[in-house]
């Protein structure tokens, strides 16, 4: 059974979109890696990561120097991300306004952060069940950096959902009748 022509180059522009979303979110993954990097350095290494740095409102928990590297390595990532997926992965002739695409696409990375630094915070902390255990990974800079292996495998966890929300949600077809037109060259 053949498909219609129009299925098939729907399927394609699909599949090209979710390439494209892939090679930025790689861009993103390095630079929020070299954003944590930059950090830990800064804090003096991978191993004081688990330093707290204040109490959770008289709670028992803590807010660790390991979950502000994940949300400022977040935001400066997600800003990237945006903008190019904005010009490029899904690139259109008809769209909204840079803020009115930005808000959105924030928002979605925001949840996805704020469940990510959950994930990470479970990876990194030893009464978790899936944290990562000290036979590959230590405390350390280096390959074995439990600080770092933790960032990526949250990046790579939040990645599909982004992808679907975003393509269904911020960047979806603009239905408006008067709409901005596109220029890449304009932030």
């Amino acid at each position: 059974m053949n498909r219609p022509p129009v299925f098939s180059r729907l399927r394609r522009r699909h599949l090209l979109e979710f390439l494209k979303f892939g090679v930025v979110g790689g861009s993103g993954v390095l630079v929020n890696m070299i954003v944590a990097i930059i950090m830990n350095k800064a804090n003096g290494g991978a191993e004081n990561s688990q330093e707290i740095l204040f109490n959770l409102l008289g709670t028992p928990w803590n807010f660790r120097f390991t979950s502000l590297v994940w949300l400022v390595s977040f935001i400066v990532a997600n800003i990237a991300n945006f903008q190019l997926n904005r010009s490029w992965t899904f690139k259109r002739d008809r769209r909204r306004g840079w803020w009115a695409e930005f808000l959105p696409f924030f928002s979605i990375g925001a949840i996805a952060a704020f469940v990510g630094m959950f994930i990470k915070i479970a990876l990194t902390n030893p009464t978790s069940p899936v944290f990562l255990s000290s036979g590959f990974f230590h405390g350390q800079t280096g390959l074995h950096s439990r600080e770092y292996w933790s960032q990526i495998i949250t990046i790579i966890v939040t990645m599909p959902i982004n992808f679907l929300v975003n393509k269904l949600w911020t960047f979806r077809a603009v239905r408006a009748s008067t709409p901005e037109p596109s220029n890449v060259n304009s932030v």
